[in-house]
């Protein structure tokens, strides 16, 4: 009985439940591959444990000869004969060719192979567990940074992986802290399962209002579309199902409750809950409240929505360094433009207005919008109506730039009205 592999096939066995014969055919194919890397200039062994025994032995396959010139592959009739009484010249014939401590490296082996296997076997366990996951909420603890991505562990033994972009600016980590984050992938790499986290992505907050808001999870509402700038603001768009449920108060929750429960997750993230509407206008003016608006302007071919508004009203409307505006474009789609009431401009807010408008087109931009814009130029069908001659005698601009000049204002008329002007 080898005394020292048997035990450590018992401690497999009764700790970590693999089945007897598992670990055995594992370590014979590790012992015979240990073999087969050191057959150069060797015998070619074949390698087997006795199951009730497990006294390990090596065979080699040696053909019957009357001299030998290969020790390795031949053998002579007399020495085949002590093994076998009947072999013959000429004939294969398996040897028992063991070599010494043999059975102290199987053991070594063993523990080696079956831990590989464990291993495995818990990063298969681990994939099975989270591979259907995708898109959920779980919560972690961080247990170690590396470099910038945060190694967050999970339940059954898993490690999610949080890198960079995932995380939220604002936020800081600490090992050991409870995170809670949301599943954005998981992947079955050679390296074992990879689980991708995020607390920046924006279907991280469309789960927790589904977590929180029942009227959500149970299909009574529906979120329709999220806008996210992480750790600073979200703007969550929501229509109801039934018209006796308001979605806005039922986002928000008795004395705020519900949305209160979200930002404190969320570390202090703002967020504007705001109706939906398929009417692009009413959308928007939705999106932009609490600013009121003067005028809302859409322009189906460039998907453009052009917002005017009183002078007073016009940082709250574009928000803090243009959050406002910005998350509104994202929201809905479409490019937001919003500028002030025109009559309620002095002569430099026009003249920046009119510069602003025409360096927003292919082919322009600010330097020359500039020029036309103190030459009397002051839109796209202003260009349009001109001669090119006109045109030739802004200083700086050459014929060749007139005509460039004058073909990137007909495309912009073009995009927007499907028609050359005349």
């Amino acid at each position: 009985m080898n005394s020292e592999l048997n035990a450590v096939v018992e401690y497999m066995e009764r700790e970590r439940g693999v089945d007897r014969e598992t670990i055995i055919r594992a370590i014979e194919s590790a012992l015979q591959n240990a073999a087969d890397k050191n057959s150069v200039d060797a015998e070619v062994l074949r390698v087997n444990i006795d199951r009730n025994t497990l006294d390990i032995k090596a065979f080699a396959t040696k053909k019957v000869v009357i001299s030998v010139d290969d020790r390795y592959n031949e053998i002579s009739l007399a020495e085949a004969r002590r093994s076998d009484p009947s072999a013959q010249l000429d004939e294969m014939i398996e040897i028992e060719s063991t070599p010494r401590n043999f059975g102290r490296i199987a053991a070594q082996t063993a523990k080696q192979t079956i831990l590989q296997k464990i291993r495995q076997a818990e990063k298969s366990r681990v994939f099975e567990d989270y591979k259907g996951r995708a898109g959920e909420i779980v919560t972690g603890s961080v247990r170690r940074f590396e470099r910038s991505t945060v190694v967050i562990d999970l339940d059954h033994g898993a490690e999610g992986m949080m890198p960079s972009p995932e995380r939220v600016p604002t936020e800081e980590y600490e090992v050991g802290e409870r995170i809670r984050a949301y599943i954005v992938s998981v992947e079955d790499r050679e390296s074992g399962p990879e689980i991708l986290l995020s607390r920046s992505h924006p279907d991280f907050v469309r789960r927790l209002f589904e977590l929180e808001v029942s009227e959500i999870s149970d299909g009574t509402m529906e979120i329709k579309g999220i806008a996210r700038e992480a750790g600073y603001r979200s703007k969550v768009a929501v229509i109801s199902h039934d018209e006796r449920v308001d979605p806005v108060g039922a986002c928000v929750g008795i004395r705020g409750m519900r949305v209160k429960n979200i930002v404190r997750e969320l570390n202090g993230e703002k967020i504007d809950i705001v109706r939906w509407s398929d009417d692009i206008k009413k959308l928007v003016t939705n999106s932009l409240a609490p600013a009121q608006l003067k005028s809302v302007d859409v322009d189906e071919p460039t998907h453009t929505v052009t917002v005017t508004v009183d002078g007073d009203q016009l940082s709250l409307a574009i928000g803090k360094r243009g959050q406002n505006a910005r998350l509104t474009s994202k929201l809905i789609g479409w490019r937001v433009d919003i500028q002030k009431d025109e009559e309620a401009m002095d002569f430099e807010e026009r003249v920046a207005a009119a510069v602003a408008k025409l360096a927003h087109i292919d082919g322009i931009g600010d330097e020359w919008a500039m020029k036309l814009v103190y030459a009397g130029f002051l839109s796209i069908e202003g260009l349009m109506a001109a001669d090119l001659s006109d045109l030739e005698a802004i200083e700086d601009i050459t014929p060749e730039k007139a005509q460039e000049l004058w073909k990137a204002a007909e495309k912009a008329y073009t995009a927007q009205h499907g028609e050359i002007a005349e």
